[in-house]
Order: structure tokens, then C-alpha cells, then sequence
């Protein structure tokens, strides 16, 4: 458990900001429940919850997603449900229970570049921009390759293309961390293949991609991505797998997740 000194709800976004970088231990408080998880303490808790980002917003060319915004608020939202055949309501309605989801939000599992986060690597594969206070608009690959700074994450924008995505993932047990993550996309000629839970962050396998043609594809050339993938990204052991064991996985994954994509029509 982490220990929580003060805590502010700030009426503006500009204080907010003021106040988390006033002290190197000052935090964003989201829904709190992966700070649960780790032991810390934090000097001045910055609460989010007065400045309106718990939203949902269904534009005309885009989905726009607030940062206080709860998983099971994306799982269940009729937008995201309807766009790109429900892709990322699935990726994110394994994540350990329905209790835990009405309180995790969709900035903190982004923001803090999770390994085990599942909504981090079906959004590389979409056309996923996110919003800071400070460091304004950028894509999400470009993000997660930036050191780490104090900033806001305000908003999540998934902007809606002819994109077809399918994601994958392995748990040693339906609610548990996953020991693995794969998601794959197609707009037209082009492909993007993101592995996550290795178990550090997820990542874009951009070589593997570029194996996948435009037009049809053969069962020979899928495992040649799969097994590309694999060989690109490094994988790590933790206490749910090792990493020989996340790289076999990966083919397995990336494999099955190509075939589903190819199905799309």
C-alpha cells in the first residue's frame, strides 16, 4: 500500500499541474488502483476528479476518451463497442474483475506505460493519439518512446478509419496479469503488430509488419510475421512466465491474431 500525506482537488487543469510538479513525490490520483499495488510515498496526492475528464465523447471523425474514464466505462461504451468490431471493449473486459475495471482509469493505465497493461498494446495497433498538458498532442508509439516527464494526460483519441484490429492475450487464469499481449491491424496495405506484457511495455514489431503484403496472405507468410516478431522484440521473466516462454507464446499469438485481421472482410 503507498502512504498518501495531503491530497488537493484542484479546480484547473494550469493548478493542477502547478501543484504536481512542485514536489518530485507529488502524484496523479486516478482511480488509485494500481497505486494499491506498489509502495510509495507520496507527499501530495493530485485528485482529477473536479476537472470533467470522466467522458466519453463519440466525434465525427474520432472517439474521444478523458483520462478519468474507467475501463468499464470503455468496455461498455456503445462506440467503442461498435467501432473496428468491439477490439478494444475485448481487450480490456479480462482485466481482473468488474470492481477493479469501475475504478481503473484509461489515463493511468496509459500515462504510466504499464507492462501488463492491455489497453496499451491494443491501441498501438489503431490510430491512437493521446493529449498532454505540457507536452500537447502526439501519437501514442511517439509517447510511449519518450522519457518519462511530470505531465497531464488529458484525453485519448482514437481516430476512427477502416482499420480491422484483433487482439490476444494469454493469462495463466481468466482475472490474473497476462503472461503475454498481442494486437493486430490493417488499413489497407499496411499492418501493425504490438506486443505488451514481455512483460515490460508493449511495443510496435515494425519489421515484422512490414513482412505482411497488401493483398491476400498465406499461411507460410503468417508465421514468417509471427516468428519475425518474435525474434524482434526482447521478452524478460517474471513470476508468470520466463522469457523463452513469451517468445514461443508470441508467434503463437501474433499468428492467430494476422489470421483473425485476414478473415476481416
Amino acid at each position: 500500500m503507498f502512504t498518501l500525506r495531503n491530497v488537493v482537488q484542484p479546480d484547473t487543469l494550469p493548478e493542477a499541474y502547478k501543484i504536481l510538479r512542485e514536489k518530485k513525490s507529488n502524484t496523479i490520483l486516478g482511480g488509485c488502483a494500481w497505486l494499491r499495488m506498489g509502495s510509495q510515498i507520496i507527499h501530495t496526492g493530485v485528485d482529477l476528479t473536479k476537472l470533467g475528464l470522466n467522458y466519453i465523447n463519440n466525434c465525427t471523425g474520432h472517439i474521444e476518451i478523458g483520462a478519468m474514464a474507467t475501463l468499464r466505462e470503455l468496455e461498455t461504451h456503445q462506440a467503442l463497442q461498435e467501432y473496428c468490431g468491439g477490439v478494444v471493449p475485448q481487450a480490456v473486459s479480462n482485466i481482473i474483475g468488474v470492481q477493479f475495471r469501475n475504478v481503473a482509469t484509461a489515463g493511468a493505465s496509459v500515462f504510466s506505460r504499464y507492462g501488463f497493461s492491455d489497453l496499451l498494446t491494443i491501441l498501438l495497433v489503431l490510430d491512437t493519439e493521446i493529449e498532454l498538458y505540457d507536452g500537447g498532442l502526439m501519437g501514442l508509439a511517439e509517447f510511449m518512446d519518450r522519457p518519462r516527464t511530470k505531465d497531464i494526460l488529458t484525453k485519448i483519441i482514437i481516430h476512427k478509419t477502416e482499420r480491422r484490429a484483433a487482439y490476444q492475450a494469454l493469462r495463466n487464469s481468466a482475472s490474473d496479469y497476462p503472461v503475454l499481449t498481442a494486437a493486430v491491424s490493417r488499413l489497407g496495405a499496411e499492418w501493425q503488430i504490438a506486443v505488451g506484457a514481455r512483460p515490460t511495455k508493449a511495443r510496435l514489431a515494425l519489421e515484422a509488419a512490414k513482412l505482411l503484403p497488401g493483398g491476400d496472405l498465406t499461411v507460410a507468410v503468417m508465421e514468417q510475421a509471427a516468428q519475425a516478431a518474435a525474434t524482434e522484440l526482447p521478452f524478460g521473466d517474471n513470476m508468470r512466465g520466463s522469457a523463452e516462454y513469451r517468445q514461443a507464446m508470441c508467434q503463437v499469438l501474433v499468428k492467430r491474431a494476422i489470421a483473425e485481421v485476414a478473415a476481416c472482410k
